[in-house]
């Protein structure tokens, strides 16, 4: 029988083995997907995890540029990157494109560059890994995700390389919004929730906005360097000073450390998305979705948690 080792490191207990994530994103829309890039970072950097690539759900030329910079910055320019085509929010946004023009850092993807397709990319990351060994943190839109269930033998690649989807998206709560992840492609949405083989916990929309990021730690926690892609696009963002909703951020913490105690997740059910994105969850003992759950004392520490990962220095 084979064991691994376990240890503790930060604030959960951690498997020797590095968790296998795709990160897939809308990078571009809001500025706390830079600090769940900038935490996954830190995770490897401690051994906690490996960023097998990127995946884009922003259609936006200026967005494989900033990722590719943001993996440069932590020393891993190799981690590939793929682009939705034809998707949604074309729109530059308000960081990517001076961060990637401030000439602060280097990058090997221009603007014109030739992205490769993002479900091309997630199909050839999962043939390649181990079976029942990744994880996909999505903190964009369904589409890509979706368009690999439509793709040639894409649901059964899904159900056997993929063991969990950690997903920022939805409202659970009783006066439910039509959260922006979901109602920016309804129709992608519907069909994750309706047939992804395997199990989605999702950090809904209530989680990451009781959870802010507060805006000193821009000022305070990254003295060490001069300059840096996440405080440069936090200060692009949004007039500062002003504190960020933690909501990608959660679905990495999750992701990687799911059994630290950092959150409490619903009995196992079903989620749909109607007309509108609205989500609604129907327990089931032998649904496998389910969102996450937290307390004032787990908000501090998940708080505390990222702000820590975040701002931890590159290790190049």
């Amino acid at each position: 029988m084979r064991f691994l080792a376990i240890f503790c490191v930060g604030f959960g207990l951690v498997s020797a083995e590095p968790v296998r994530l795709i990160f897939d994103t809308d990078m571009g829309n809001d500025v706390d997907d830079v600090i769940a890039l900038a935490e996954i970072h830190a995770f490897e950097s401690r051994g906690e995890a490996k960023l097998l690539a990127v995946t884009i759900t922003k259609d936006n030329r200026w967005a494989p540029v900033f990722v590719d910079l943001m993996d440069t910055y932590y020393g891993r320019a190799d981690v590939p990157i793929g682009i939705v085509k034809r998707g949604k929010t074309p729109d530059d946004g308000n960081y990517l494109r001076p961060v990637a023009e401030s000439n602060r850092y280097p990058h090997r993807l221009t603007e014109t560059s030739d992205v490769p397709d993002a479900v091309a990319l997630l199909r050839e990351t999962l043939a390649a890994q181990p079976d029942g060994s990744v994880v996909i943190v999505q903190v964009g839109f369904s589409t890509n995700l979706a368009r690999l269930l439509d793709s040639e033998n894409g649901r059964e690649l899904a159900a056997k390389k993929v063991r969990l989807v950690s997903m920022m998206g939805g409202d659970f709560r009783t006066e439910r919004i039509s959260e922006y992840n979901i109602n920016q492609d309804i129709p992608a949405a519907q069909k994750l929730f309706r047939e992804w083989p395997g199990p989605i916990v999702t950090s809904a929309f209530d989680i990451g906005l009781s959870i802010a990021y507060p805006a000193n730690n821009i000022e305070a926690d990254f003295r060490y360097a001069e300059h840096n892609p996440l405080t440069d696009a936090y200060r692009a963002y949004k007039p500062m000073p002003y504190d960020e909703p933690l909501w990608d951020p959660t679905a990495v913490l999750y992701a990687v450390r799911p059994d630290a105690g950092y959150f409490k997740t619903s009995e196992p059910g079903t989620i749909s998305v109607d007309e509108k994105g609205k989500t609604s969850f129907a327990p089931s003992p032998d649904g496998k979705q389910r969102y996450l759950i937290v307390d004032d004392m787990q908000r501090a520490r998940v708080r505390e948690a990222i702000s820590l990962l975040a701002s931890e220095p590159s290790r190049r």
